[in-house]
């Protein structure tokens, strides 16, 4: 039986990068997918094409970090598939710079879209998930969440209040059997650091103990262990996906 059939999973930002992988893999473990894009229609619409042969897959075009727009999603969400079983605070933005120099403008979009999005969406499926006594919530955090890094104060910002918000909700919720945990990524193999030159892929490479980029499955296998009833009993709890990074 595959990990995840039965299961309604809502996926944010799923149509390139990390999210996309997330999507792919709970296709194959059985999953339905719901996932939500902001600005790409056509990457949306070649997810949809391509997974719909494997599950029942829908994408919405919301903006998480909007409050009123988050709970209109899972409001059409819920009447599309009926419920949610899981949901996945992917979505998010960098906007790099040191404090010096950044913007009160860059430090406030990175706060809306990463935080802000994981408040919005997980206060709009609580209701829900109380009512069947039963939710997955994974949220999306960062290894600069845990150890900072230096021209990312608004990132590691936003990352660290994952974090902290992430166990806030188990505490609230573990009584209701809805569980809350949160992901932090190392350095991932995605279209962004493809961009990048082989000097810098190599200065990554020398700092993580197994010596290579995690690929995008790897952390698509987290969140499948952590939506299943494999992880029935963990909540309240950060999983570094890093090959070491942080050890």
């Amino acid at each position: 039986m595959k990990l995840l059939e039965g299961k309604v999973a809502l996926i944010t930002g799923a149509t390139r990068g990390i999210g996309k992988g997330i999507a792919e893999m709970y296709a194959q473990q059985g999953a339905k997918i719901a996932f939500t894009y902001a600005g790409s229609v056509d990457k949306a619409k070649e997810l949809e094409t391509t997974l719909n042969s494997v599950t029942q897959i829908k994408g919405y075009q919301s903006d998480a970090s909007d409050f009123e727009a988050a709970q209109t999603l899972v409001d059409e969400v819920l009447k599309e598939f009926g419920k949610i079983d899981i949901l996945i605070n992917n979505a998010g933005i960098t906007k790099d710079n040191l404090l010096l120099r950044m913007s009160k403008e860059d430090w406030d979009m990175v706060i809306k879209v990463n935080l802000d999005s994981v408040f919005n969406l997980t206060k709009a499926v609580i209701k829900p998930m109380m009512k069947a006594k039963d939710g997955s919530i994974i949220n999306m955090t960062s290894v600069v969440g845990i150890s900072g890094n230096a021209g990312q104060a608004n990132y590691a910002a936003s990352k660290a209040g994952v974090i902290g918000f992430t166990k806030s909700v188990a505490l609230e919720l573990g009584s209701r059997n809805i569980r809350c945990n949160a992901i932090a990524p190392g350095f991932i193999q995605t279209e962004m650091t493809d961009a990048l030159d082989d000097k810098a892929k190599d200065k990554w490479n020398e700092a993580i103990p197994m010596k290579k980029l995690g690929q995008t499955k790897d952390i698509a296998n987290a969140c499948v262990f952590l939506g299943s009833e494999m992880a029935s009993y963990i909540t309240g709890q950060t999983l570094n996906v890093d090959g070491g990074l942080l050890t």
